[in-house]
């Protein structure tokens, strides 16, 4: 009884779209908080939520797999916080949560250097053939494909980073070690840096000949990169996006990658995931990842440590760690 009635006095926690890091949070925290996972049952969210007493709940832990909008927020008519453990805030109804007083926390920049990891390392895999000659050698049986596809040369590349903060930074600097020329273009120039601005995703692909996508998605970026960029990017173009998968116009991308108007594309998101367009799995110039780049091992357990982080500010009645949005 005494266990009973101590897990039900531990603030509650509902937790949406599976987090990556939610069993090494139950593990190492359970103790603290009682995290309710709705799809441990068979029950829809609003009847799990229900049963749990929704006035009691304060708190929702989620991914990007979860759709924060306005009806679900309102099954939770005491919800003061949300938590996501990823950097963008796309999937969470901001405006609502203003509006409502909900305070929103989020990576903040300790995914950072992971995502920038996965962009290099699928621009350097998609230039270089590197999955794409693997799965030729080995379908040879150890025969050398000589008559292979070239590779494209990284060094002395010009690259364009679509949104420079934390993680378009953590990129450009990777690519500086490679040898590459960096251009950028985002919302605002920033008076601090000094890689050439473009006010224009066309005038930036224009001039460069691979794009990195590291922008938030909203009304503004919804398919920033459509079939106009991509054939001024050029037939020797590559695009990686790490960003979300609706900066890009999925459609035309296939198109052009099946016409030949741009070199190739490396692709940690999209459009309608957890679904990748058939025509992509087929293409040798094309490396596909499927939406992991915060995937480490490391992160996974510097991630349970924000979380808590946060938890125990919120509960504490101080400043989160990670705001998105804080309580003014």
């Amino acid at each position: 009884m005494e266990e009973g009635k101590d897990r039900k006095e531990k603030p509650k926690v509902v937790v949406l779209g599976q987090p990556t890091c939610l069993a090494s949070l139950e593990q190492l925290y359970s103790h603290k908080f009682n995290f309710l996972n709705p799809e441990t049952s068979n029950l829809s969210l609003q009847h799990f939520l229900t049963l749990h007493q929704p006035s009691s709940i304060l708190a929702i832990l989620c991914s990007t797999r979860s759709s924060l909008n306005a009806p679900v927020l309102r099954l939770l008519p005491s919800l003061r916080l949300i938590i996501t453990v990823s950097a963008g805030t796309d999937h969470i109804d901001l405006h609502e949560c203003r509006r409502r007083g909900i305070q929103v926390a989020g990576a903040g920049a300790l995914v950072s250097e992971d995502v920038a990891d996965l962009a290099v390392a699928l621009l350097v895999d998609v230039m270089q053939k590197i999955s794409a000659r693997d799965r030729c050698f080995r379908t040879q049986h150890h025969a050398i494909p000589w008559d292979f596809p070239l590779p494209s040369k990284l060094s002395g590349r010009r690259v364009g980073i679509i949104g420079l903060g934390r993680i378009g930074m953590e990129v450009a600097k990777r690519l500086e070690c490679f040898g590459c020329i960096i251009l950028y273009h985002s919302r605002h120039q920033k008076k601090d840096v000094s890689y050439p601005f473009f006010s224009s995703p066309i005038e930036l692909a224009t001039t460069c000949n691979s794009l990195v996508l590291c922008c938030a998605l909203n009304e503004q970026t919804k398919h920033i990169i459509n079939r106009e960029v991509m054939l001024a990017l050029g037939k020797g173009g590559f695009i990686v996006n790490v960003g979300r998968g609706g900066l890009v116009d999925e459609k035309q991308l296939v198109n052009c990658l099946m016409e030949g108007e741009i070199g190739g594309a490396g692709l940690d998101v999209f459009e309608d995931e957890p679904h990748v367009p058939k025509e992509l799995l087929t293409m040798n110039n094309v490396v596909l990842s499927p939406h992991c780049a915060t995937f480490t091992a490391e992160s996974l357990m510097n991630m349970c440590e924000l979380v808590e982080g946060n938890l125990e500010a919120f509960f504490s009645n101080k400043p989160l760690i990670t705001p998105v949005i804080s309580v003014e």
